[in-house]
């Protein structure tokens, strides 16, 4: 088997609702979802999630390849880019190529993918988040109930930009989710809008109404004196890595002692995710994957010892997408169809992307001036969480 070319294809993900963090909020229900096809001369093809605009930087590393040598290809698509770096949008078009390849060599095998990589359990222990900070309490609480109906009994909050705003959605997540756990896990995830001293202060003040059991990336994502700091500062573990495009990004913050919860992103790969696994688990530290769309990672997550839980933000597929998996028991529940279980129905998604434009870029992929330095609140209405949310920073 040789990998001979690839397509490219994008289609959308409805949410029913407006998306967004403490950066801000998308201007439409509907999001795009970047499709990767590698294709074989045996006629066997990949499926990888995630964007891949710089995929032709490093697509000369497994063309003509034996798509099963994964970890070796791996390697040989960093080396690829050695003098001009890995990072960014190439890190992105690196973990979608990897994707696509352990999605073939497990069809090669003909056995689903936790089973190529060694899993004995078909089932991801996870948690809800719903990107819920444009939310209005009782939509919040209505989005929550369907995870509880799952059987969740972990969520995690967006927040960040209003005390008394997160204080009140978190009782009420407790609320909903007691019904599945005495003492129901909940999360604070501030997309790095915050300074150390600020963080704090601000969970500080947090945990003495609600018991947390992460926050998530208070400060810079690469600031390891910074997350040190609150890490000693709270009793909350501290939670970061979904944005290091890299391993060896990870090896200041964990000589730092700097974090809790090492995360790693679903868009950067299988391959990825295993190293920084293997490494969180030599500092006997947790790992916890950051959702993607379809949860590929899912597969490898029952193949390591110290996986914790698995990040779950909806539970509906992407526009023309069918996954072989299920929501149940507070996880997910992976099938047996081969590869990564994601069969794509391209016409479908044709149809639908020639009727529709592009989506905007825009939201809480875009970080706000103020971000980082909301200390005293802001005279020009920066501080405002979103058009349904709507309420004034007093942090």
């Amino acid at each position: 088997m040789k990998v001979t070319g690839y397509r490219s294809l994008t289609t959308g993900h409805d949410w029913g609702r407006l998306i967004g963090d403490a950066n801000g909020v998308m201007p439409e229900p509907r999001t795009d979802v970047h499709v990767l096809i590698l294709e074989t001369d045996s006629g066997v093809e990949g499926v990888g999630l995630g964007a891949h605009g710089d995929i032709d930087r490093v697509f000369g590393a497994v063309e003509g390849e034996d798509p099963r040598a994964v970890s070796s290809l791996y390697d040989r698509m960093l080396d690829r880019v050695f003098k001009t770096g890995h990072s960014g949008a190439t890190f992105g078009a690196i973990g979608a190529i990897d994707m696509a390849l352990w999605d073939l060599k497990a069809k090669a095998a003909d056995e689903p993918l936790w089973r190529t990589l060694g899993g004995r359990d078909r089932f991801v222990p996870g948690y809800a988040s719903g990107l819920d900070i444009a939310l209005d309490d009782d939509a919040l609480v209505r989005l929550y109930e369907r995870f509880a109906d799952r059987g969740f009994s972990a969520a995690k909050l967006k927040g960040g930009r209003s005390f008394d705003h997160d204080l009140r959605r978190l009782q009420a997540l407790r609320d909903v989710f007691s019904r599945n756990s005495a003492e129901p896990a909940l999360m604070l995830d501030a997309n790095e809008s915050w300074n150390r001293s600020q963080a704090v202060r601000y969970l500080t003040a947090l945990e003495r109404s609600v018991d947390l059991a992460w926050v998530e990336e208070p400060v810079r994502r690469w600031d390891a004196a910074g997350l040190a700091s609150v890490r000693q500062g709270i009793r909350a573990g501290v939670a970061t890595g979904e944005n290091l495009t890299g391993l060896e990004q990870y090896r200041p913050l964990l000589d730092a002692d700097a974090v809790d919860i090492v995360q790693v992103g679903n868009v950067w790969g299988i391959t990825h995710f295993l190293r920084v696994a293997a490494v969180a688990h030599s500092r006997d530290l947790p790992v916890s994957p950051v959702a993607y769309h379809t949860n590929p990672v899912a597969h490898a997550a029952v193949a390591v010892p110290n996986h914790l839980a698995f990040e779950v933000q909806d539970l509906s597929a992407p526009i023309g997408l069918h996954v072989d998996q299920e929501f149940e028991d507070g996880g997910i529940v992976l099938g047996d169809e081969p590869g990564l279980g994601i069969r794509v129905d391209e016409d479908h998604i044709h149809a639908v992307r020639a009727a529709d434009p592009p989506a905007a870029i825009d939201g809480p992929h875009v970080r706000p001036k103020r971000a980082g330095l909301r200390l005293i609140p802001d005279s020009h209405g920066d501080d405002r969480i979103g058009a349904s949310a709507g309420e004034r920073v007093g942090s």
